[in-house]
């Protein structure tokens, strides 16, 4: 069973400025701590068969400069890696824009990790999108890195998870609304989007992982 609320409650969530390789650029941070060492973590996010157990199956040229496909998912280049504190990658999905993941590790208390996940995009079409369409689209790409942290988190713990169909549980779906809805407060803090406006965006993020279902359960 997963405890859905303290594994909402652990991640910290904020929307960044973080730049990207053409310009300005607008990111969304995710920031939680792990129960196990830094180096069990970087192993998670880096070795395939790992990888393959939480995120999905991956294949490419797996080094700096080389390229990667995850299956069903996101592709692009690697830009860097420091092991065991720093992997940066372009992130493109179909034919859509490419943006830029940083995944950050650093070691914390008691042998856990500190664990940051940053997702940025060009300036110019986050803000156009969010003018044209609000900011539903941001809370469902941030609910998908919330089930995205919390399948590394039940890995890490040894539960088996199948990324292929896990996100189709119950449980999973339940996350996916409060996860949608925990991102209402740090896009309010940062773009000062009024509450029927995020109450539509919670909504409108929410119908992609848990159809028919409203976002204010």
């Amino acid at each position: 069973m997963i405890d859905i609320i303290n594994q909402v409650n652990a991640t910290h969530r904020e929307i960044g400025n973080q730049a990207v390789a053409a310009g300005a650029g607008r990111s969304l941070l995710l920031r939680r701590v792990y129960d196990a060492p830094i180096e069990d973590v970087w192993s998670a996010c880096t070795e395939p068969e790992r990888l393959s157990r939480w995120l999905g199956p991956i294949e490419g040229d797996l080094r700096v400069g080389g390229t990667f496909q995850l299956k069903d998912n996101a592709g692009g280049e690697i830009l860097r890696c420091e092991e065991p504190r720093l992997l940066k990658v372009t992130w493109v999905l179909g034919e859509g824009m490419s943006t830029e993941v940083e995944v950050r590790l650093a070691p914390g208390d008691d042998g856990r990790t500190v664990f940051e996940l940053e997702h940025a995009s060009p300036a110019e079409i986050v803000d156009e999108l969010v003018r044209t369409y609000g900011p539903g689209g941001t809370i469902g790409i941030g609910g998908g890195w919330d089930l995205a942290l919390l399948g590394l988190d039940l890995f890490l713990h040894g539960v088996n998870v199948d990324p292929a169909t896990w996100e189709d549980t119950p449980e999973a779906k339940e996350f996916a609304i409060r996860s949608c809805q925990a991102w209402a407060p740090a896009i309010q803090a940062a773009w000062g989007t009024s509450d029927d406006d995020i109450a539509a965006a919670i909504a409108f993020a929410v119908q992609h992982y848990a159809p028919d279902t409203r976002g204010d359960s």
